[in-house]
């Protein structure tokens, strides 16, 4: 059986928008070349720089607690190899966006150039951005398209805490996914001050290093 026919069978994917995401961006494709035999491994792997590539099963998880939509405007932090960048992506179609930054430049040029492999970037829904993860994409206000913010925001590293910066590039009613300490985070925007939180625990990530 397939890595993704276990995920569904486990109950790990469920949503069928982003089992066809699974499906269609292959993991193998976000891998360094040394790695790309474990593509259908179950587990976390090196990319580099003491970053990772997140489990299949975490990121299946996270994927289903966020439900990014068609058309959503999504802030993709730590975007490491690509991978969750171009399954968000595939789902927001090419009406939505996704920015994806990351701290490290030479993880910035891997991912960019594993997602250049489907040509999210040149229909526009994709942009990669080298900036302190910690600190969201600050110009979010000054473009039309983010104006109002984010409407998901998606981590792949732990934070001690949930940056302020998160909070308010997050639209009113939408949802941040995110690792802190060793448990998942949700939370849903209800009002400018105040979050619906809800925690999941028992995972590992590596840690967000803020410049």
């Amino acid at each position: 059986m397939s890595l993704i026919d276990n995920l569904i069978q486990e109950g790990w994917l469920k949503t069928p928008r982003i089992i066809d995401a699974f499906r269609k961006i292959k993991r193998v494709d976000f891998l360094p070349e040394d790695m790309k035999d474990l593509a259908e491994v179950n587990e976390a792997l090196p990319i580099g720089f003491g970053q990772t590539i997140s489990q299949p099963l975490v990121v299946a998880f996270m994927l289903e607690q966020l439900q990014p939509q068609p058309e959503d405007k999504i802030l993709d932090v730590g975007s490491g190899s690509g991978w969750t960048t171009a399954l968000l992506a595939e789902i927001v179609s090419q009406k939505g966006k996704v920015i994806a930054i990351d701290r490290i430049p030479e993880l910035v040029e891997f991912g960019k150039n594993n997602v250049a492999k489907y040509n999210f970037m040149e229909k526009g829904t994709v942009e990669f951005i080298c900036v302190d993860g910690s600190k969201g994409y600050p110009q979010y206000a000054s473009r039309p398209e983010l104006a109002e913010g984010f409407d998901k925001i998606l981590a792949s590293a732990s934070a001690e805490k949930l940056p302020g910066a998160w909070k308010e590039q997050l639209k009113i009613g939408g949802k941040i996914v995110t690792p802190i300490g060793a448990s998942i985070w949700l939370f849903v925007k209800k009002s400018a001050a105040e979050f619906e939180e809800t925690e999941y625990p028992g995972f590992v990530f590596v840690p967000l290093i803020e410049k």
